[in-house]
């Protein structure tokens, strides 16, 4: 059989399709710039929003913190029954009228106090209280009273003694209120938390004044310096300079801790003391579950305070000289409402039991000197167990750095042999 030639019209449509296959090939070519310039286009858009979404949530944890935690975390099977809309995970210290006009109701739950003061008080030091919560109510303080030796019906003749909270429990510490009331999840909303003795001196301290220093210098746990006449001053670190607004260490060569440039732990940088330290509510969640559950006296604890400041401790921790107190040193709690004697009998601290004679300042000295021991001990098995712990302490990250350079030298040094 004969094969036919392809006629001449065939031809031409051979070559038709092929001169535009060619110039569909072109034409996508053409199209590559573009279709790559939206897709950076829309890389870059993706970009911006993953970031901005990124910050805002860094913002809103940073407000609340406890908050997003609990958001963050599955919903427990005991509230599956609730909507997850009307689940509230926090609360305050807020305290609410039985009724409101509508007008205030409009408003909603407006916030005015966003900061914390919490004391342990005693009838005793009355007046000192009164002279203290008067310096912090006017700045929109928020303050809640622990009273330590049942007495409370006495304080309703203050004027703001309706306006504070009061929690009673006989012969408590400061830390065991602290422990039980003042959850992270009820002071979330505050900015900071003033967790102070009753025996301070005032009249040289503004609540107000001593918040803008702290912001400003960026402290995120702190305390108010100390008169140096005050009655006890147990670390120099915390004695006000005349000549500072703020000091984060000290230098001090007498006895036996010496402090210098060289000193990166407490008490000689990244140290304040328990009788007025203030935090920041990050810093106060770290510290609420620092505290011990059953020793109360709180010893030890000042030294690993630094732990909770959010970075490194030299830096987020320091004392406020500008605006300062005076530790008047009376001891309350277990004993008399005055400075300690050597003679015990006429202070009032001792009493008889039986036939012997039993100081209760003693038995409470004994009892806070077992209590640090045993944080000691408690510190030093959880950082032996807590294998991913690390310790980040400038003093721990210059010796590693040390360590590291050893190690290069040394595998350096066999090598130019």
């Amino acid at each position: 059989m004969e094969h036919e030639l392809p006629s001449f019209k065939s031809w031409k449509s051979l070559v038709k399709r092929r001169n535009n296959a060619q110039e569909g090939g072109k034409s996508s070519w053409k199209m590559k710039p573009i279709v790559a310039l939206m897709c950076t286009v829309l890389l870059i858009f993706w970009y911006k929003t993953t970031n901005i979404q990124y910050e805002q949530t860094e913002i809103e944890e940073t407000d609340y913190p406890f908050e997003m935690a609990k958001e963050s975390e599955p919903v427990s099977g005991k509230l599956k029954g609730l909507p997850f809309g009307i689940i509230q995970p926090r609360s305050d210290l807020e305290l609410k009228p039985l009724w409101s006009s509508s007008s205030s109701r409009s408003k909603g739950g407006e916030l005015t106090n966003r900061n914390l003061l919490a004391m342990p008080v005693g009838l005793k030091q009355k007046d000192n209280v009164d002279a203290i919560v008067q310096k912090f109510l006017p700045a929109n303080f928020t303050v809640i009273l622990f009273h330590y030796d049942g007495n409370m019906d006495q304080w309703w003749d203050l004027e703001w003694s309706s306006k504070a909270i009061h929690i009673v429990a006989h012969n408590q510490t400061k830390w065991w209120f602290a422990k039980r009331f003042l959850h992270p999840d009820i002071v979330s909303i505050y900015d900071y938390v003033f967790l102070w003795d009753e025996d301070l001196g005032v009249e040289n301290f503004n609540p107000q004044r001593y918040l803008r220093i702290v912001k400003s210098a960026g402290l995120e746990i702190s305390q108010p310096a100390l008169h140096p006449n005050s009655t006890e001053v147990h670390h120099r670190i915390t004695v006000r300079s005349r000549t500072k607004l703020f000091h984060r260490r000290v230098y001090d060569s007498r006895g036996n801790m010496k402090c210098s440039n060289a000193s990166e732990g407490p008490p000689c940088t990244g140290f304040v003391e328990g009788m007025a330290p203030v935090f920041s509510r990050s810093a106060w969640f770290c510290t609420w579950n620092l505290i011990q559950n059953d020793l109360v006296h709180g010893w030890g604890m000042d030294m690993k305070l630094g732990y909770c400041a959010q970075g490194d401790r030299s830096k987020k921790v320091g004392i406020v000289d500008r605006e300062y107190i005076f530790h008047q040193g009376i001891q309350t709690l277990g004993g008399s409402g005055y400075p300690e004697k050597k003679n015990s009998a006429r202070s009032g601290v001792s009493r008889r039991r039986g036939s012997a004679t039993f100081d209760s300042r003693t038995e409470i000295r004994r009892q806070s000197t077992w209590e640090l021991q045993t944080f000691k001990e408690r510190w030093n098995r959880a950082v032996e167990e807590d294998k991913n712990w690390v310790d980040r302490s400038s003093s721990t990250r210059n010796r590693i750095g040390n360590n590291r350079r050893l190690k290069r030298s040394s595998s350096v040094i066999p090598s130019l042999v």
